[in-house]
């Protein structure tokens, strides 16, 4: 952004905002870093999240704290790192698991954890969560008693875009813990109800956390929309270019909603992935990370750095780039400044408000460190240094990735002190965490 900008919008009070700001997250689910346009992705078209990043800020380099759904999703809504709460793999249940001394009781995002929906209700906001829930499906863990006043959707990690379908994960619809009848693609569906939700809102401030679970697996689409990449000759890539594209047409409805509505200047939207795309070793999707390295799943880059764009028009800067370092967990601090001015220390948050680093207030980084532990693999990254270890590296490596953004060269032998600090680093983080609440999903036999 320039200095103009920087200056212009610093200068304006939040009080000359009418009312607080609704604040819009829309999530997608297992997106390539490098399959939106605005990020340089020129396979499929992605019209409406372009123009999102236009008018305001595209963030190069953000993160999510976990490279994989459930653990995203915990610490994106409590605003803590999950690991200090147990929640570091996938929510799931399975007869092997319970049969191994598993407690069912303990998959889910934790009751001793407050969601950022919780806080928002309490502060006055209408709260809705839509689509994907993935943080435990029994029922202490519904949306409906976390803080969301309204729920439609799906409460596990994965299920077919079309109604009737059977095979993956749980397939029930429902509207607040009631089963809901539908009809149509999943995405157009959820895109629907999230344009509904801002119109019947509209009357006092309203957070709503859009989760679509596009571009996971299955990967369907309707036959209209892959006609449209019927040139793309790998028919996975073609599926998942027509899921994307759905997806886009999706979020521009919801976008034109606020537009028509005139909520466009009270609203801070958010868009972000949950994790990088599955390229290699998980479920792959036909996504690309390109320039990263890695996939969904590892702590390389391709793991958890993710797109990230925001839009509050009028307040935040059109057409910006944010260069700076920032992860997922400071969503929450920054909307719950927004509602009231202020996060208690009681909420321990690890994240932090964007908006005076957004606005030019404050000029330097959010975070010295930002760090990542899933299971055996983990990351830490100070500035233009990341050291990281992951499924395919013996001792960890260190990178320097402001000269190389695709981590090919690593400079462990060559910089030792410099990695001996960072581990050190990250040691320290990791004394502050607790062990998994349970273990990964793919290490039990038949687990979900």
């Amino acid at each position: 952004m320039t200095r103009r900008q920087l200056l212009s919008l610093a200068a304006i009070p939040l009080a000359a905002t009418p009312r607080r700001p609704n604040i819009l997250w829309i999530l997608a689910d297992d997106l390539g870093y490098g399959d939106l346009g605005c990020y340089g992705g020129q396979e499929i078209p992605t019209p409406h999240l372009d123009r999102l990043a236009a008018q305001g800020i595209r963030f190069t380099d953000a993160y999510v704290s976990a490279p994989y759904c459930s653990p995203t999703r915990a610490g994106l809504l409590t605003g803590r790192y999950q690991q200090r709460f147990g929640h570091e793999f996938n929510a799931h249940s399975s007869k092997a698991f319970l049969e191994r001394g598993g407690k069912e009781d303990v998959l889910g995002l934790p009751l001793s954890e407050t969601t950022i929906a919780a806080r928002l209700r309490d502060a006055g906001y209408t709260t809705g969560a839509i689509g994907k829930w993935h943080l435990g499906e029994r029922p202490e863990f519904h949306p409906n008693r976390r803080g969301f006043d309204e729920f439609y959707g799906f409460l596990g990690g994965a299920r077919q875009y079309v109604p009737g379908s059977r095979g993956v994960g749980p397939v029930e619809i429902q509207r607040n813990g009631q089963p809901s009848p539908w009809t149509g693609y999943l995405t157009d569906r959820l895109g629907e109800e999230a344009a509904q939700f801002i119109e019947r809102s509209r009357e006092k401030p309203w957070f709503l956390y859009l989760a679509f679970n596009a571009v996971h697996t299955p990967m369907e689409a309707p036959d209209g929309a892959l006609a449209r990449f019927s040139h793309i000759q790998d028919p996975r890539r073609r599926t998942y270019a027509a899921m994307l594209a759905r997806l886009d047409d999706a979020i521009g409805a919801v976008l034109t909603q606020l537009s028509q509505t005139g909520q466009d200047r009270d609203t801070l939207v958010v868009f972000l992935g949950d994790n990088g795309g599955p390229t290699n070793k998980y479920s792959v999707n036909g996504s690309t990370n390109t320039p990263l390295r890695g996939s969904k799943g590892d702590t390389w880059e391709g793991g958890i750095r993710v797109p990230m764009i925001a839009r509050w028009t009028g307040r935040l800067p059109a057409g910006a780039l944010y260069r700076h370092p920032v992860i997922q967990l400071d969503l929450a601090a920054t909307a719950l400044t927004l509602a009231t001015g202020s996060v208690p220390a009681a909420a321990r948050f690890d994240g932090i408000d964007l908006l005076p680093h957004l606005t030019g207030r404050r000029r330097s980084a959010p975070h010295q460190s930002l760090f990542w532990r899933f299971g055996d693999h983990f990351a830490i990254r100070q500035g233009r240094w990341k050291a990281v270890h992951t499924w395919d590296t013996r001792a960890p490596q260190l990178y320097d990735l402001q000269s190389d953004l695709a981590e090919t060269r690593d400079l462990a032998s060559t910089h030792p002190r410099r990695l001996a600090r960072l581990l050190e680093d990250w040691k320290r983080w990791n004394g502050t965490l607790i062990p998994p609440a349970w273990p990964r999903p793919d290490a039990i036999p038949n687990a979900n």
